[in-house]
């Protein structure tokens, strides 16, 4: 029986479309750049915001209405969420979706019966793959719920805790493998300190590099292809989590030769907590040749927790969109729905107007994005910028031939710095208004 038998597949209308249950943007076999919307964008659902999450919050218990969902923590009431999951999925037209192991089935009362339940729910999940075309872009373990993980895992003081979540990634790297899975995510949750006063740092960035090249023997050994990323994020829960900004994930993997193995998978609620925009952290990432998938979300700059709200920001689209065109694009990674819907939006129903508005703000951001590459006003600008770098003394700095004395005698010999140009930071964000208005 059809958990939303009301609700149609999600057809393109056009921007006039006055259909909250209608795309006015999101136009999968649109081409831009060569490629369709749906290459471009490959959009994935999360199952733990959208099937797991209740409405809780710290100030009371949960408020969403979820008719399929007995309430018990079952194997049979998980493999009935997943057939519901994969209605959505269709009815949204979204080719990919993304899960926690604990997400997709309950914790047995030990390991084995643990892998059990997830082998038991992965044969729902395999089924319904089948039937309905829709892939997996990416697993994971959460080793961060559960009170084992209290002070880390791969980075816990307790070789014990090292060791089961070792056994825990080893599964859902199987289970990834078998679903045909894309990627494979590692979020570090607790992977870093509270206080420093009783934290060996040195040791649990030396375990945390050892768990990963853990990782990647183990799917060299059982032939999963799929990509690693790694995701960001500077604080919450823990105060200070070793993967806190792109940067940092760089560095660690280029410090403990993990670079060629990993990318990163960007979402914007954490560029927030870092003191960045998505922007930046997304061509940070692009430059450094590790930019992989991105989470889609937006937080609340009046609070400051990941509050993983939809993403309905045009501005916040087109930057995102810039970068990922730049950087040709995120395959094998994709925009992933980290978002939930709010406290107060508790029905069913809530799910399509929350993921159609995110879809179809990507899809404008995409369009305004390439309007704006076409033209080539904004490239232009920078070019023009920059342009004392393509010769003379600039070309020669570049090239590696100029010494600190070549520099000195150049300067001495002209005596001062030619005049700098305006940056023309409010004509160019003016202009970016101009594309919003136009497309």
């Amino acid at each position: 029986m059809a958990a939303f038998p009301d609700i149609p597949t999600i057809q393109y209308e056009g921007p006039a479309s006055d259909n909250p249950l209608a795309f006015r943007w999101y136009n999968p076999d649109e081409m831009i750049e060569g490629k369709s919307m749906r290459d471009h964008l490959r959009f994935s659902i999360v199952y733990w915001h959208t099937f797991r999450g209740t409405g809780s919050d710290p100030f009371g218990p949960g408020t969403a209405v979820r008719p399929w969902d007995d309430g018990t923590d079952s194997v049979e009431n998980a493999q009935r969420r997943a057939r519901v999951a994969f209605e959505l999925f269709e009815k949204l037209q979204a080719p990919y979706y993304a899960f926690h192991d604990r997400d997709v089935a309950p914790e047995g009362a030990n390991l084995r019966q643990s892998h059990a339940n997830f082998d038991a729910v992965a044969d729902v999940l395999e089924e319904e793959q089948k039937r309905s075309g829709v892939k997996l872009l990416w697993g994971t373990a959460n080793m961060f719920s559960n009170p084992r993980f209290m002070h880390g895992a791969a980075t816990s003081c307790n070789a014990d805790v090292f060791a089961y979540a070792a056994a825990q990634v080893k599964k859902a790297m199987e289970v990834t493998k078998r679903l045909g899975g894309e990627n494979y995510v590692f979020w570090g949750g607790r992977e870093g300190y509270q206080n420093l006063y009783n934290t060996d740092m040195k040791r649990e960035l030396d375990h945390l590099a050892k768990f990963f090249h853990m990782a990647v023997d183990y799917a060299k050994q059982i032939g999963f292809k799929g990509q690693f990323l790694i995701e960001p994020k500077p604080k919450e829960p823990t105060k200070h989590q070793y993967d806190s900004d792109a940067a940092a994930c760089i560095n660690f993997l280029r410090q403990y030769d993990l670079l060629d193995h990993f990318k990163l998978n960007i979402e914007t609620n954490h560029a927030t907590l870092a003191g960045h925009t998505m922007m930046h952290e997304l061509d940070y990432a692009g430059i450094q040749g590790a930019l992989g998938s991105i989470d889609a979300n937006t937080g609340d700059l009046l609070l400051g927790w990941d509050t993983d709200q939809f993403p309905t920001d045009y501005y916040l689209t087109t930057q995102s969109m810039l970068a990922i065109l730049k950087h040709g694009g995120i395959a094998p990674g994709g925009v992933n729905f980290d978002a939930k819907v709010r406290r107060e939006s508790f029905e069913p129903i809530d799910l399509f107007y929350a993921h159609i508005g995110g879809m179809d703000a990507f899809a404008k951001g995409l369009k305004i994005a390439a309007a704006i590459r076409a033209d080539g006003a904004l490239q232009n600008f920078v070019d023009k910028r920059y342009a004392s770098w393509n010769s003379g003394i600039g070309a020669k700095i570049e090239s590696g031939q100029a010494t600190f004395a070549d520099l000195e005698a150049y300067m001495l010999e002209k005596g001062e710095v030619e005049a700098n140009t305006s940056g023309r930071q409010e004509m160019l964000e003016a202009l970016i208004n101009r594309y919003l208005d136009r497309v």
